[in-house]
């Protein structure tokens, strides 16, 4: 066999990764997130609705829990049955996640406080670093720092030849 065709065959192996597959698992973040810690959201508008227990920020939101922050263009806040404390966020128009080196982007974001698992969805786009992973869908447990990318992954990976 040829160096061109080891080559070759050594390049389809590669190409055939989990990385390229249908979902994969990668670390989503440096520290584990403490999905206790109080959540700090700040907005150019705020609109409540006692009758549903909701709250919703509009224009340049920035909210920040622990070491993570998520920014967007409206985040609507829906609070506990109970009055204690939030039980969920749904983040829609240019949504950004960071937490520690690592960042996350898509047209939407769910976030389950009670789970501490953030679903990510349209045109994810995950960076570590020099690396990018995009996907259809993205799953972050905060409790373990792991996501899931699901649907249509694909990155390039760097040779170190550059």
């Amino acid at each position: 066999m040829t160096f061109l065709r080891v080559f070759a065959c050594a390049s389809l192996l590669a190409l055939s990764s989990p990385v390229f597959a249908q979902g994969t698992q990668v670390a989503f973040g440096a520290i584990q997130q403490d999905t206790s810690a109080p959540v700090e959201v700040s907005a150019d508008e705020l609109s409540v609705d006692q009758n549903t227990s909701a709250a919703t920020f509009q224009g340049n939101v920035v909210i920040g829990q622990g070491q993570m922050r998520l920014s967007a263009a409206r985040v609507e806040v829906t609070y506990r049955t109970s009055g204690q404390g939030i039980e969920r966020l749904q983040a829609t128009g240019g949504v950004t996640l960071v937490s520690g080196p690592d960042a996350a982007e898509a047209q939407r974001a769910d976030y389950n406080i009670d789970n501490g698992v953030i679903v990510m969805t349209g045109d994810v786009l995950l960076t570590q670093g020099q690396s990018a992973l995009t996907a259809d869908r993205m799953t972050v447990n905060l409790n373990d720092g792991t996501a899931r990318m699901q649907g249509r992954v694909k990155t390039i990976l760097q040779t170190g030849n550059n």
